[in-house]
């Protein structure tokens, strides 16, 4: 099928397409009788019943690939053994007029946004299987039922198998409309099942994009003007274009300078001798403390953008017993995926095709046909697992168009880029740089009776899709603050103003996971605890409080409470934090017990979590993602900040950006809670509460607040 679409109009609906989409499901292609058929654009069955399910989210770690296919394969009714997965490319979405639907992955919502339409992909592929079988033994459908891919015809107890129908099946039509089983029924989704990619991983036949190798290949290095902003002022190709394997050097864009050669080490290495002037641009002189001003500014400035209001906030603070403030900042921080940005491209003049580790094949499809200056039908982009995304490989696509663009210089060879891992810290999609104050009124009862959050920093809407904004207004600047969706505040607060004042530094913004809901988690639960202890009153029940409209967030605060021993003692030396919040739908809390010797130095001993996402898919998977997002948001926690100076970040690798390491990581103990009605995301909500709890249960353990992080910065030792 040959579609002409405009690059223009297919970003605009690649914009558009969480919006929504048609969902046509039947575009059968049935191959000859040996091979596989497609029964649908979500299910194709091999003659030896190996059911190949097409997964158009991508994986990075965090089970979607295996959450998706259990969805699918439960009202398939197949055989799970046999179960196996592949990646439909976005050309071929746009071919079969985006029959798979949205190809982003992120904001937790792989499966939250994506379950109804791939369970009634597996749901009309079983009705058309199991009509194949019953049209060959001339009987009703209603007559057979199925079982792990076997239909059984009941009256004679004649039987077959998908694998010998599915030839058949891929002629019929679909049906119009499918029942979906309800979820107390599941016997495959809902089940902690074994991940479906692990054995490659651990066999090392996985592939991921920094492995991929191509006959002909060449590869490329790539340098960009380490201050944001800056241009390529010159550059002297002649120096290196003697060097050992060196093919050639060009100019991408107006900022960088790509070195391609026979081997990536080469390329790395005449890339390093390659003699560059750069043009810093008015951004040479730029810090974080100069950033760090302009926000204070933002803190007490007379325009700022309403997010959630109640009441009236400022006669609540004016006329109370006792006003409680305090100002929390939160810093830029990078992604830093173990697997750097890179790309495989081959441009032939006419065409171009992408391999590369994406969360969003539509917009590196996109990215590339830009690039390119092809229409977006003589393009295609080939998505592989990806060595961590976070939302670094999400919205933007810099590095895709890179890759396309040397790749152009050297027409019908491909060429793989790998950004180093300097370039990676160079040149991330930072988390954004706020800071909050936060006002609180308690009247002589000592009740929470108004509350004033004032945001000043800045928003990635704005950086990233400013067409998105809303009459200036950055929506998501507000996650986990609004008074509806799927980040509500999870306290009733008779008189209550959130606003935010926007100011956006020259630094690129990027979603970092978890997005806003990490540092507004920190603002509110800390200064929660700040309000209990200003009224004498105990943390969790201060909160409790306040949460008689807003049972589930309640509902998960009790649970780890009670889990966790909160109000009897804990053991000598060790302390606890309390928090909770609701994030992508879902509700989340945390309580964490630490210790602080009296030098000032932390050890986390537990964290205790609970999540209630709505339907749990794979309560094992869960588990897993909130054991990894409590490792990547107490790194943050306690590592993680990229700093400004003449204006580039400071931070260049892992020894001065460190992870927590394993000795430093606590038992985690998660409690899954499905209350069912809803779909709630599972990947980043539980990293919101990581370091609030932390944090309160340090001010337990020293009577010190710490109002910013990353902790290596504070002095903890006790007060």
């Amino acid at each position: 099928m040959n579609v002409q679409v405009s690059r223009r109009t297919f970003l605009a609906g690649s914009a558009a397409a969480a919006g929504g989409f048609t969902l046509g499901f039947h575009v059968p292609i049935a191959e000859a009788a040996s091979g596989p058929a497609e029964v649908n654009a979500w299910v194709m069955v091999k003659p030896d019943e190996t059911v190949v399910i097409r997964i158009a989210r991508s994986e990075m770690g965090q089970g979607t690939l295996t959450g998706l296919a259990q969805l699918v394969a439960e009202e398939l009714e197949c055989d799970w053994a046999r179960v196996t997965t592949e990646y439909p490319t976005p050309g071929q979405n746009l071919a079969r007029k985006r029959v798979w639907g949205n190809f982003s992955t992120g904001g937790s919502r792989g499966i939250r946004e994506s379950h109804d339409y791939v369970r009634k992909g597996g749901a009309t592929a079983r009705v058309m299987l199991v009509q194949a079988a019953a049209d060959g033994w001339t009987v009703p459908a209603s007559e057979c039922k199925v079982s792990k891919g076997v239909i059984t015809h009941t009256p004679t107890g004649r039987t077959t198998t998908y694998g010998a129908v599915a030839g058949a099946a891929a002629t019929l039509p679909p049906p119009a409309e499918v029942p979906l089983k309800d979820p107390k029924d599941w016997t495959i989704a809902g089940k902690p099942l074994k991940r479906l990619d692990t054995a490659d991983k651990l066999n090392g036949k996985q592939l991921y994009g920094i492995d991929l190798t191509m006959p002909g290949m060449l590869n490329a290095a790539i340098r960009d003007c380490p201050v944001f902003g800056g241009t390529v002022k010159r550059f002297d190709a002649a120096a290196v274009q003697g060097m050992p394997g060196v093919k050639k050097v060009v100019p991408v864009g107006d900022s960088a300078v790509a070195v391609i050669a026979d081997t990536w080490w080469r390329a790395k290495t005449a890339l390093d001798a390659l003699p560059i002037e750069w043009d810093e641009g008015p951004n040479a002189r730029l810090s974080s403390a100069e950033v760090a001003e302009t926000l204070r500014a933002g803190l007490d400035a007379r325009e700022a953008f309403v997010g959630n209001q109640a009441g009236d906030a400022a006669a609540a603070i004016k006329g109370a017993a006792k006003v409680v403030e305090a100002v929390y900042a939160y810093p830029h921080q990078n992604h830093a995926t173990m697997e750097p940005m890179n790309a495989v491209a081959l441009f032939t003049g006419d065409r171009c095709e992408v391999w590369t580790p994406t969360q969003n094949g539509e917009a590196a499809l996109a990215a590339a046909s830009e690039a390119a200056g092809l229409p977006v039908a003589q393009c295609d982009v080939h998505k592989v697992h990806l060595g961590g995304g976070f939302g670094r490989r999400g919205a933007v696509h810099d590095w895709v168009r890179q890759a396309v663009t040397i790749a152009k210089a050297m027409p019908g060879t491909p060429v793989k880029l790998i950004w180093s891992r300097e370039e990676d810290m160079l040149h991330g999609r930072f988390h954004p740089v706020t800071q909050a104050k936060m006002t609180g009124a308690l009247d002589a009862q000592g009740n929470l009776v108004g509350l004033h959050m004032r945001v000043s920093g800045q928003s990635i809407i704005a950086g990233i899709f400013p067409q998105n904004l809303q009459n200036g207004k950055d929506m998501a600047t507000f996650q986990g603050l609004l008074a509806s969706g799927d980040g509500t505040f999870g306290y009733g607060v008779p008189n209550l103003l959130i606003d935010h004042a926007m100011r956006n530094p020259p630094v690129p913004p990027g979603f970092w996971r978890g997005v806003n809901h990490n540092q507004n988690a920190i603002y509110v639960e800390c200064f929660m605890d700040e309000l209990a202890h200003a009224a004498g009153q105990d943390p969790l029940e201060f909160r409790r409080k306040l949460m008689a409209n807003h049972p589930k967030h309640l509902g998960v605060l009790n649970a780890v409470a009670e889990k966790a021993g909160w109000g009897k003692p804990a053991a000598p030396g060790v302390f606890r934090g309390i928090a909770q919040h609701m994030g992508f739908g879902s509700y989340v809390a945390a309580v964490a017990e630490v210790s602080v010797s009296p030098d000032g130095k932390l050890k986390i001993h537990r964290i205790v979590a609970a999540t209630d996402p709505g339907h749990a898919v794979n309560p094992q998977q869960i588990a897993a993602q909130v054991e990894g997002s409590f490792a990547y948001g107490l790194s943050a926690c306690l590592y993680g900040e990229c700093t400004l100076k003449n204006g580039r970040m400071e931070q260049e690798n892992f020894d001065s950006y460190p992870p927590l390491r394993m000795n430093e990581m606590p038992a985690v103990e998660t409690i899954v809670m499905p209350s069912g009605g809803f779909w709630g995301g599972v990947g980043e909500p539980t990293i919101s509460v990581a370091a609030p709890a932390v944090l309160n249960a340090i001010f337990a353990a020293t009577g010190k607040r710490i109002r910013s992080v990353p902790l290596k910065n504070a002095d903890l030792r006790h007060a």
